[in-house]
């Protein structure tokens, strides 16, 4: 039932799609004043190289998604869905210059050379791993540019849809699946490339501080040698009134100090100590000092305040009791009130060796959570909420949507460790502020003329009649680009618009497209299409 409503809806869009085809631009009349209106403002637009973002916003970004300009393409059948980490295979290989694929990211391919079209039809039928292929990135800045160079790490790309064309060439829809790591290349007999490849195993993402640094005892467990006269932090000192000190994740003190060499013992105490100093605030060093046999001198030093009532509860419960049943007993049951609070705050204390924020810095959870929120204030759509709590694939969302270069997303799936490559992406969405051309260093854009034309994001991988992927950038204002020839209607990415090719005015590169509607009243009137591989890495 689930995939009927799927394919009716994917057919209304499909109709959709065609009406946008069919209709032609209509030329309203409209006043002499008006008129000179359009007139300035369209030559302000040819001049300034940018599209006005204000008005209302009509266009459905989910056509997009659908990639109808490849045709009618048909699902394939008994795919594999996951291969298991380490497994060595041989794939047929595709390598594709300024195009990176990440895991859940979709690939079209317009299938026309036969190398090419002979490794989709092997991957098509092979035993090992049906219907997948081998996706790298090519570099051309070798000095051999014969003999071109492979980015060692890539992606599995499963093929979805397929369908052969009259001229023998191939249109196929991928999905990423899998990082690999590339061992090797050949060329087979039928002249298919081949690589022999091997999955990365992913990491689970990672929860709590002893998962990222190891087993960490907690702090009320453990005894120093400055205070062994009398535990500072025990279980049966601390049950003050109606609070337990026991804690569910305590390790006892000799499993934990049994797995420690001296030195490392020596380290840990001492970094206990220095840790009730972090959190109290020290009067002066006369205030504050211990004398061999471990016992504090009496000071104004809040830490010594918070060691009072503990050597009075350890003194007999006798004492205890008869404090507070005399006229001072409701001072001395208030004192020990506070002194339960400011233990608690006590046991908040670093455990072992590092802060709090050391944690939080390997808690994938806590970074999937900053990631989302960032991505919200900064690029607003598509939603991340729905996947912070799977922080792995947060992880691959962001870097197949973030619209940098492809050198930059290249480091990002080259990146082991889920907590590693979302706090790069933090980084670059944070410092994520300009567009440049790589080749003359002209800037193109800023981060707020970011516009996102696709349910996918600001960022997707689009396919040439001639075969040749790129993945753009959408930004509803340019600057510094010319414009070249007519607008053409034909194989156009996004439905209801013609585009016309974009250079950069000053060194002439080929810095994208732009895309102009052909619908009355469909809006934005017209936007830009950046080559991320056109994009310098400065992004700020």
């Amino acid at each position: 039932m689930d995939e009927e409503r799927i394919l009716e809806r994917e057919r209304y869009q499909i109709e959709q799609i065609r009406q946008l085809e069919l209709e032609e631009l209509q030329v309203e009349e409209v006043d002499s004043d008006d008129s000179d209106d359009d007139s300035s403002s369209e030559n302000n637009y040819r001049t300034s190289g940018g599209a006005s973002a204000s008005g209302e916003f009509t266009y459905d970004t989910s056509l997009v998604a659908l990639h109808s300009y490849l045709g009618d393409v048909e699902d394939t059948h008994n795919r594999l869905a996951f291969l298991d980490g380490g497994a060595v295979l041989k794939l047929p290989m595709f390598y594709l210059e300024g195009v990176v694929l990440f895991p859940e990211a979709t690939l079209p391919l317009r299938v026309v050379q036969p190398h090419f079209i002979a490794a989709v039809e092997q991957a098509m039928t092979q035993v090992e791993a049906p219907y997948t292929i081998g996706v790298v990135r090519l570099y051309r800045d070798s000095p051999d540019y014969q003999r071109p160079r492979f980015a060692i790490i890539g992606t599995t790309a499963e093929i979805r849809q397929y369908r052969r064309l009259e001229d023998g060439s191939v249109n196929v829809l991928t999905r990423g699946q899998q990082r690999f790591r590339l061992r090797r290349c050949w060329i087979d007999v039928e002249g298919a490339t081949y690589g022999e490849v091997q999955i990365i195993q992913e990491d689970s993402p990672l929860r709590t501080p002893r998962e990222a640094v190891g087993r960490l005892a907690p702090l009320m467990n453990l005894r120093s040698n400055i205070f062994q006269k009398q535990p500072l932090y025990s279980p049966r000192a601390c049950r003050l009134g109606d609070w337990d000190g026991n804690d569910s994740d305590a390790m006892s003190e000799e499993s934990f100090e049994s797995e420690l060499s001296l030195l490392e013992r020596g380290l840990h105490q001492s970094a206990l100590f220095s840790s009730y100093h972090t959190i109290h605030e020290p009067t002066s060093s006369e205030d504050e000092k211990l004398d061999p046999d471990g016992e504090v001198h009496q000071g104004s030093s809040r830490l010594d305040n918070l060691l009072g009532p503990l050597r009075e509860y350890n003194s007999g419960r006798d004492s205890a009791k008869s404090a507070i049943s005399g006229n001072s007993g409701n001072l001395s049951f208030k004192r020990m009130k506070a002194d339960k609070c400011a233990l608690d705050r006590l046991r908040e204390v670093p455990r072992a060796f590092w802060p709090n924020w050391v944690y939080h810095m390997h808690d994938s959870y806590t970074l999937a959570q900053k990631a989302a929120d960032r991505w919200k204030h900064i690029v607003k759509a598509p939603s991340m909420d729905g996947f912070v709590m799977k922080p792995d694939l947060l992880s691959f969302h962001i870097a197949s949507k973030i619209p940098v270069s492809e050198s930059l997303r290249q480091e990002l799936l080259e990146i082991d460790g889920i907590s590693y490559r979302l706090r790069r992406e933090i980084e670059l969405l944070e410092s994520f502020d300009r567009v440049r051309c790589k080749t003359c260093e002209n800037l193109i854009a800023r981060r707020s003329d970011m516009l996102v034309m696709s349910s996918d994001g600001p960022l997707g991988a689009y396919v040439n009649a001639h075969g040749y992927v790129h993945e753009v950038m959408t930004l509803h204002k340019a600057n510094g680009l010319a414009v070249i020839g007519a607008p053409v209607k034909e194989h156009s990415w996004f439905p209801g618009y013609a585009w016309s090719i974009a250079e950069c005015a000053t060194c002439e590169s080929q810095m994208g497209w732009l895309f102009t509607a052909t619908k009355k009243k469909l809006k934005p009137r017209s936007f830009w299409g950046i080559r991320s591989s056109q994009v310098a890495d400065d992004t700020r």
